[in-house]
């Protein structure tokens, strides 16, 4: 867990910095390195199930895969990414350019997937709050929605139950299309007394109001985020620098 030990801020920050990168930097290799080196973080550090790690990634596969695809059928509107692929290592496969923008968006996919894996929400909410970058009305309903969902799902749970006890009939472990449309209106109804309730207790403890808070179990700064920050500025250095030099491999003049 050792991701999982860091302020929620620098590790914010650190996304970004990655995030950005896997925009900006158009090369295979550095989308591959990058992916990799995420997946090993969550499975190694963080104790990430495999199958959990390969079915978050599935989404953001598929969301690649439309590039990849794109690219491959569309080669003539696709000059700009062309001549940028023309670059990497991998300039000489007719597919670079798709694989290049695969990888892409698996790579963005890791890196928010690993930040909202190995950071508490209610911890990043209060230090966005504790250094005003967040309002309090705001932060506080992000609190009460992260409390509405776990009841929500507990709501939905007793509905079913109490059906199935009317009907007879056990509960089937996943609710069919026509179960699910069933539960949509008296949830919805249950969402809006509690966001109300809500609303009524915000007021009553003077959220409208201006002035300084206590902010109880915020999260400290320590050492660790330091040297976090440092190994990953400096990792994230070394690999866009690889991707500039061309991974120190020589490319053929007849090659672009």
């Amino acid at each position: 867990m050792m991701l999982s030990w860091l302020h929620p801020l620098p590790k914010l920050l650190v996304a970004l910095a990655f995030l950005l990168a896997s925009i900006l930097v158009f090369d295979l290799v550095f989308q591959i390195a990058l992916s990799l080196g995420i997946i090993l973080v969550l499975i190694v550090f963080e104790r990430v199930p495999v199958w959990k790690v390969l079915l978050l990634c599935v989404p953001f596969a598929l969301f690649g895969f439309g590039f990849l695809t794109t690219s491959l059928l569309f080669r003539q509107e696709a000059g700009v990414a062309l001549d940028a692929s023309g670059q990497s290592l991998w300039h000489a496969l007719p597919f670079s350019a798709g694989l290049t923008l695969f990888f892409r968006a698996v790579a963005g996919g890791l890196v928010s997937m690993a930040f909202a894996l190995t950071t508490d929400p209610g911890q990043l909410v209060r230090a966005l709050m504790a250094r005003r970058l967040m309002p309090p009305r705001f932060a506080y309903a992000l609190f009460s929605a992260l409390e509405l969902v776990p009841d929500l799902a507990g709501a939905a749970n007793e509905i079913r139950l109490a059906r199935a006890m009317r009907t007879g009939r056990p509960p089937r472990r996943i609710p069919g299309p026509v179960e699910i449309g069933a539960l949509v209106v008296p949830l919805l109804a249950f969402a809006v007394r509690r966001a109300g309730r809500a609303a009524i207790a915000m007021e009553a403890r003077g959220l409208a109001a201006g002035g300084a808070r206590t902010i109880i179990n915020l999260p400290r700064f320590s050492w660790r985020d330091a040297i976090f920050v440092g190994m990953a500025g400096l990792l994230l250095a070394m690999l866009i620098a690889g991707a500039r030099t061309g991974w120190g491999v020589p490319v053929s003049a007849g090659a672009g």
